[in-house]
């Protein structure tokens, strides 16, 4: 799988020309699966969330990945897979050339990533991206960290693991006040091994094992 690991989506020219080129095709000519899934873990998000997210109907310049001109898009909910026969709903995710994972709840996502079945066929799916948002790229890493466990504070911070680094989003966005510069060194601190700290405008490329950042933004490597 191609993985595109991003803060804030699809956010800039450089990410977008990153996504077609992992594509190898325009997103015009391209096929998408948006996965809500990580919103129900976490407690700031609600069905109104869940709803403007996959509708492409945030007020206030905010933009979901599914209004990005794609050939096609639908829903896929992680937590409706295990009553669902897998030999229907695997063809739909193998024939998707992208798959926009949203962000939410980092921890409930990898749980509802293994318990659909849906990491059992990640390895067999070569060319397709996986356009992660917030919690949709940190469910790949092996450690969110103690600051980003929001569901059972006192629970695992560990994900899944399928990259050997983890990542702080929102680096320095406005008013929050959790996600500063001096934090995301804080956060490092307590993780071991390489970590990344991107704000909205960086992206994380990853094929076959290389890493590139993608950044029209401010990032940071941590734990070098």
């Amino acid at each position: 799988m191609k993985l595109l690991l991003t803060s804030g989506g699809v956010t800039n020219d450089s990410i977008r020309a990153a996504l077609e080129d992992l594509l190898g095709k325009p997103i015009a000519d391209s096929s998408a699966l948006f996965v809500p899934t990580a919103q129900w873990g976490q407690p700031m998000c609600s069905p109104e969330s869940v709803w403007r997210s996959t509708s492409g109907r945030w007020p206030g310049g905010i933009h979901s990945p599914v209004e990005l001109g794609w050939r096609s898009v639908g829903t896929l909910e992680l937590t409706a897979l295990p009553t669902i026969d897998p030999e229907r709903w695997m063809p739909w995710v193998r024939e998707a050339d992208a798959l926009l994972v949203d962000g939410g709840e980092a921890v409930y996502l990898a749980e509802w990533i293994r318990r659909s079945g849906l990491a059992d066929l990640v390895p067999e799916l070569h060319d397709t991206v996986w356009v992660g948002i917030s919690a949709g790229s940190m469910a790949l890493t092996p450690r969110v960290g103690r600051a980003f466990v929001d569901r059972h504070p006192e629970g695992t911070d560990e994900t899944l693991g399928l990259v050997d680094f983890s990542i702080f989003p929102h680096l320095d966005y406005p008013g929050w006040s959790g996600n500063t510069t001096k934090a995301a060194y804080r956060w490092a601190a307590e993780i071991p091994g390489r970590a990344y700290a991107i704000d909205d405008q960086s992206a994380i490329r990853v094929v076959g094992g290389a890493v590139e950042v993608i950044s029209e933004g401010t990032w940071h490597l941590l734990n070098a």
